[in-house]
C-alpha cells in the first residue's frame, strides 16, 4: 500500500491534539531539538496541533556540537521558543562522581539520559508534557537510549519509519536540508547506519515487508530486534495474586 504522507501527518496532528486535549488542555509540548529530521518533525506536527505558542525548543548540546545550527534553524523555521542547555558540566560531574571507570557503553548512554532529565526540568517548569522523537526504524532494533531519548510522556512517531518520517516531514514544509541530513547518533561520532551495520532503507523495506537480500543483514536485525524487544514492552511488574504459593 502506498504511504500517504500528508493523511498521516493530518491525523498525526489530530492524534497530537487529542492527546493534549485529554492529558493536559493547558499543557505545552517540549521536545529535545537535535536538528535531525525527527526531533523536527516532532516539533513541527506539535506547532500544527497546538499552535507555535505552545511548543517549547530545547537545544542540548555536550560542550561544542558541530552541526548545532541545524537545531537553531529549525526552531527559527518553526518560530517556537526555546532553550539551550549545554549538558557538558552535568555529564562530566556525574562521571567523576561515579567511583568507578564507566563502560564505553555508559559514557555513550550518559548525555543521553542527562539530556532527557534537562527535557523533564524544563517540562515541569513550564507547565508541559515531553515529547519522545523516536521513530519505528530505530526502535525495532533498539537503537534508542532507555530512559534517555527513548522517554517521553507521547510519541507522534514511533510508529513509522525512517522514509515515511521523512515524507511526513515533506508534508510539513520542513526544509530539505534538514529532512536529509545524515544521521548521527551525537553519542559516539558516527553516523546512525555506521553503528548498525545497514542502511535505513534496507531496515525499513524489510519492515514492511519482510523483504532482505543480504542474509548477514537480515540476521543482524533480527538478533537487535529480539536482543532489544524488552525496551517496547511495559516493564514487568510482579503481581502477588499470580505468585507461585511457597509452603507455609
Amino acid at each position: 500500500m502506498m504511504f500517504n504522507a500528508e493523511k498521516v501527518k493530518n491525523e498525526c496532528v489530530l492524534w497530537v491534539r487529542k492527546f493534549f486535549e485529554e492529558n493536559g488542555p493547558e499543557c505545552n509540548a517540549v521536545i529535545g531539538i537535535s536538528g535531525g529530521k525527527d526531533s523536527s518533525v516532532v516539533a513541527a506536527l506539535c506547532a500544527e496541533a497546538l499552535g507555535t505558542d505552545r511548543v517549547i525548543g530545547v537545544l542540548m548540546p555536550n560542550g561544542v556540537q558541530s552541526d548545532i545550527d541545524s537545531a537553531q534553524q529549525l526552531v527559527n523555521f518553526l518560530g517556537i521558543r526555546h532553550y539551550t542547555v549545554n549538558i557538558r558540566d552535568s555529564v562530566e560531574g556525574l562521571k567523576q562522581s561515579i567511583p568507578f571507570s564507566l563502560s564505553r557503553q555508559s559514557e555513550i548512554n550518559l548525555p543521553a539520559r542527562i539530556r532527557m532529565a534537562a527535557l523533564y526540568a524544563v517540562s515541569q517548569s513550564h507547565n508541559g508534557r515531553v515529547a519522545n522523537t523516536c521513530n519505528l526504524s530505530e526502535d525495532w532494533v533498539g537503537y534508542a537510549t532507555r530512559y534517555g531519548d527513548g522517554a517521553g510522556d507521547f510519541s507522534p512517531c514511533c510508529r513509522l519509519t525512517v522514509q515515511e518520517v521523512k515524507a511526513v516531514g515533506r508534508a510539513l514544509g520542513l526544509p530539505e536540508g534538514i529532512i536529509e541530513k545524515t544521521p548521527v547518533d551525537g553519542l559516539s561520532g558516527k553516523t546512525d547506519e555506521e553503528n548498525l551495520g545497514f542502511t535505513y532503507k534496507e531496515l525499513d523495506r524489510y519492515i514492511r515487508t519482510g523483504e532482505i537480500e543480504d542474509v548477514n543483514k537480515k540476521q543482524r536485525i533480527d538478533q537487535l530486534h529480539a536482543a532489544n524487544l524488552f525496551k517496547l514492552l511495559p516493564m514487568p511488574s510482579f503481581d502477588p495474586k499470580f505468585a507461585v504459593k511457597l509452603p507455609e
